[in-house]
């Protein structure tokens, strides 16, 4: 349950909250990128204190994790986001 948690819930917290506190899609984007793969390399380093996983383990791993935010941000952009209307309905 621990790395469901850590690899898809998370993630989609975190782009969540970053598009709700920046309202701006690229900034959220990068924040909700750079905390999930913290947030992966501080979870493998506190779940092995001895050393057997490395930071290249949490590297390997952060592409699917970054996706899941950056889905997050976006989904969330999208529908927040106002619709402009073009003038020309002809």
């Amino acid at each position: 349950m621990e790395p469901f948690i850590v690899f898809f819930l998370l993630p989609v917290l975190f782009g969540i909250a970053a598009e709700r506190l920046l309202r701006d899609t690229r900034h959220a984007s990068l924040a909700a990128a750079i905390a999930s793969t913290v947030l992966v390399y501080v979870w493998i380093e506190l779940r092995d204190p001895e050393g057997a996983w490395n930071w290249l383990a949490a590297l390997l791993v952060s592409p699917l994790v970054i996706a899941l935010s950056l889905t997050a941000v976006l989904i969330c952009y999208g529908r927040t986001a106002p619709r402009k209307h073009n003038g020309n309905n002809a």
